[in-house]
Formats: structure tokens, C-alpha cells, sequence
């Protein structure tokens, strides 16, 4: 995440923002530019994103990417990937409230953001079970579960054959998840 660009009102954002190319997060009336990703961030966020909808389908989720905006108490924040439960079919809304999972493809530029800063605003919503975050260079993936009211248990599934996603009931084969994806030199 980058320098702040102005002060705004969350409706001033989103009426901004509808007119913009470029996607923005915005927090406590700041706005803050979204640096574009890799090839390698952007293959693993469509292999989790076609695995999921596919495990998803028929059911009250759905999984949505990176262009759909996750509104928390004095922000919005754009996650790579989304799960949400409660309606089936999807309309015109650009706006998720009650994210279920959010999957987190780590960047070298967002990666510190995304661990810390990003985590804590995310769980500030009643309806977060799971927090993943995937590094698609080192191959690394940690898992946050929801266990108890405000505790979080952490599972790096680094070495694990599959990710495993308790929230919607998913384990994938790590192999799907870096599909066509080069490891790191």
C-alpha cells in the first residue's frame, strides 16, 4: 500500500472511485493507490478463485476476487480473494459486509501490510472465520481460524500436501493451488 493520496468521506470514496481506472483502498478518510501484481500473484489468485466458486456452487457462497470492495467500520479494502454466505446468486452489489474467508496472495510490496495491518482491520467484522495468506514466491501458506471469540489459531501449511480451508469445508491439493506457477530462483 502506498502514500495516502487525499481525505475523503467513505461516500466521497465511493463516488470517486466509481469513475476510476485504478482500484484504491481507503481508511479513516485516506486514500491509498493499489500497485498492480505479478503473473505469478495473479495465477495463483485465479486457481483459488475457479477452485473455490466450483466447490461453492450450489451452496449459499460465493467467492469473489479482487475487484470486489470489503467495507470494515472506517474503510474499504480490496482482498484478493472473498467468500461470502447468504445469498446464492450474485447481483449488482460492489460492496461485501460479511466476508466468511479472505485469501490474501502476498506481494513483496503489500506483503508486511496484508500480515499485520490489513489482518487486524479484518477481523474487526463478526463474520470473519478465516484468514489466509498465500506467498506464491516462497511457496509459504498460513492459515488464520476463528476458534474462539477474538482468538485466532495460526496453522502454516507450508509443508502440507493441501490447503485446507475449514471455514467452507475445502481442502485443495497445494499442487492446484501453484499451478503454472514457476518457483522462485
Amino acid at each position: 500500500m502506498g502514500l495516502p493520496l487525499t481525505k475523503k468521506t467513505l461516500a466521497e470514496f465511493l463516488a470517486w472511485e466509481a469513475h476510476e481506472i485504478e482500484r484504491h483502498e481507503f481508511f479513516r478518510g485516506e486514500v491509498f493507490a493499489m500497485v498492480g501484481g505479478t503473473a505469478r500473484h495473479n495465477r495463483v489468485i485465479m486457481n483459488l478463485g475457479s477452485l473455490i466458486a466450483a466447490h461453492l456452487d450450489g451452496t449459499g457462497c460465493q467467492a469473489f476476487t479482487e475487484s470486489m470492495k470489503v467495507q470494515i467500520a472506517e474503510g474499504i479494502l480490496y482482498p484478493d480473494l472473498v467468500v461470502t454466505c447468504g445469498k446464492a446468486d450474485a447481483g449488482d452489489e460492489q460492496i461485501v459486509t460479511d466476508p466468511k474467508l479472505v485469501i490474501e496472495v502476498l506481494s513483496p510490496s503489500t506483503k508486511g501490510y496484508d500480515q499485520r495491518d490489513k489482518f487486524i482491520l479484518y477481523r474487526s467484522l463478526p463474520s470473519l472465520t478465516e484468514y489466509a495468506l498465500i506467498d506464491p514466491s516462497e511457496r509459504r501458506v498460513e492459515v488464520f481460524t476463528l476458534v474462539d471469540a477474538g482468538a485466532w489459531r495460526l496453522v502454516d501449511q507450508t509443508q502440507a500436501s493441501e490447503l485446507s480451508l475449514s471455514s467452507i469445508g475445502l481442502k485443495l491439493p497445494m499442487q492446484a493451488v501453484f499451478k503454472g506457477v514457476e518457483p522462485t530462483a
